[in-house]
């Protein structure tokens, strides 16, 4: 199974497993400790957890939730529900009872795969509704037949305005979104992924998972990331690459630890995702460690990537997101009209790695879909002339003072152009005079001693005294969705209480 840069994967995750188990190659290490997987064993390992849930009745396509941590055995679980053409429903940990309680209803999952240390959260939030399934249980029978156009994935947004919405990916939106990650990275058999995101969320899924299924190559995974242990476990895992998101960059920048010289040489590329990257962090990353940093763009709904920045030696425009790789990305206008180069409208998608549906949500599923099949993602931005894509806003977070819009991104950029500040945002708050006022937060480095004056100064100077926030709050640390993603809401929320 070649890749092609222009057409998609054929065939079903079944299919890929297979062929990737013909071989002797590693699938996944585990540099903290757990026991690598070939992707022979893999595959065994798979069908196996296939059969024993197919014997146990669960239906072609029915929801199998998964509630376990990065490592092995989520793996393994994952793998078994794809094989045997079930949807494999994932359970963001950190969610909380509310969120959990209603992925669970709602996806109407029976049985569960759940991880040790999450048995007490599923019991309170299943309420003795689902089964929770041991990983290591065997069965005899003949497997579901699986198409391309199964239901493989169920995975629930982070709610950010109303109830999750429950994104429904195929056998092949899946297959599709790892190959916009391998094709983009050029990524081989030679290639080892380093993952730290939870692969409860869809960038750890499908652009290190799946990514790695598509191209051939193997995956180390940590449970979590860590900033003290970051260089060390990929100088272990013997990393080419690894993807994060531009919060742990800021970490990582911000830390004392250095990767060693054969660490770095290793490392072919950096790659960051889930929200924009500062120009400012990402030029003081790769002057620091030497490692290029290549920022993308993806959504849940685009099983992740659908936008990067070239390999060097192409290319590459800081402060953007990048060009189309696999599917098409347009700008729109209200009237979904595709705008010129250089003129602001709506980010569309349209491509094989796009989404099925919303679950039990036609409503939600007709809005985000024009008549001729572009999915609106809700971001504001333009084009260049060179197909880079530059976003400049976000729909629902526009701060609209005295009839101005306002991009918390302008003022997020700002602030993070002093060196000391680790994460910032900048988000709305309602003020009778303006309807809304700005006001931000940001966390700086522990030894720091800048000043919110000082921070209001840098705003002024790069922005305006209109753009500028009214109050800067100093946290320890900001909000962030299980993407790392800093949530404006709940600042927004916290400010208010």
């Amino acid at each position: 199974m070649n890749l092609s840069k222009d057409v998609p994967p054929a065939g079903t995750l079944r299919d890929w497993i297979d062929k990737r188990a013909d071989g002797d190659g590693t699938a996944f290490i585990f540099p903290e400790g757990e026991e690598s997987l070939g992707w022979a064993e893999l595959r065994d390992t798979a069908a196996r957890i296939a059969a024993a849930l197919t014997a146990q009745g669960i239906a072609h396509g029915e929801s199998v939730a998964i509630m376990m941590p990065n490592g092995r055995a989520a793996v393994e679980c994952l793998f078994g529900t794809l094989y045997g053409g079930f949807r494999a429903t994932m359970i963001n940990l950190v969610a909380g009872h509310e969120a959990i309680s209603y992925a669970l209803e709602h996806s109407e999952c029976r049985v569960a795969f759940v991880g040790e240390g999450q048995v007490l959260l599923f019991e309170q939030a299943s309420e003795g509704r689902i089964k929770r399934l041991d990983p290591g249980e065997t069965a005899s029978t003949s497997l579901h037949d699986v198409v391309p156009g199964d239901h493989a994935l169920l995975m629930y947004t982070s709610g950010t305005t109303g109830r999750p919405k429950g994104v429904v990916h195929t056998q092949s939106s899946l297959l599709a979104g790892g190959w916009t990650t391998a094709i983009a990275h050029a990524l081989s058999s030679q290639d080892r992924g380093f993952c730290v995101l939870p692969i409860c969320h869809i960038n750890g899924l499908c652009v290190t998972v799946m990514g790695a299924l598509v191209s051939g190559g193997s995956l180390a995974m940590c449970p979590k990331f860590s900033a003290s242990r970051f260089w060390e476990s990929a100088g272990r895992a013997k990393a080419t690459w690894f993807s994060v998101v531009p919060t742990i960059i800021s970490h990582l920048l911000h830390s004392d630890v250095n990767p060693d010289a054969e660490t770095k040489a290793r490392l072919r590329f950096g790659r960051s995702a889930s929200s924009p990257l500062s120009p400012d962090v990402q030029t003081a990353f790769e002057t620091r460690f030497g490692v290029p940093v290549i920022e993308t763009m993806g959504l849940t709904e685009t099983a992740a990537q659908i936008l990067s920045n070239p390999l060097p030696p192409g290319i590459r425009k800081i402060g953007s997101p990048g060009i189309a790789y696999g599917n098409e990305v347009s700008i729109l206008s209200p009237e979904f009209a595709t705008m010129p180069a250089e003129q602001e409208g709506e980010v569309a998608v349209r491509g094989p790695n796009v989404m099925l549906e919303y679950l039990k949500n036609p409503d939600a599923t007709r809005d985000t879909f024009t008549p001729d099949g572009w999915l609106r993602t809700g971001d504001l931005g333009r084009m260049d002339e060179d197909g880079f894509l530059y976003i400049t806003g976000r729909l629902k977070e526009l701060i609209i003072k005295g009839g101005e819009n306002i991009a918390p991104r302008e003022i997020d950029e700002a602030l993070y152009s002093h060196p000391d500040v680790i994460e910032a945002a900048a988000f709305s708050c309602p003020c009778d005079s303006y309807g809304e006022r700005i006001e931000a937060a940001v966390k700086i480095d522990e030894k720091s001693s800048l000043s919110e004056a000082e921070l209001l100064a840098i705003c002024v100077k790069k922005l305006g005294k209109f753009k500028c926030p009214d109050h800067i709050y100093f946290m320890d640390e900001l909000p962030k969705g299980p993407s790392g993603k800093i949530q404006r809401r709940l600042l927004s929320e916290m400010a208010l209480a």
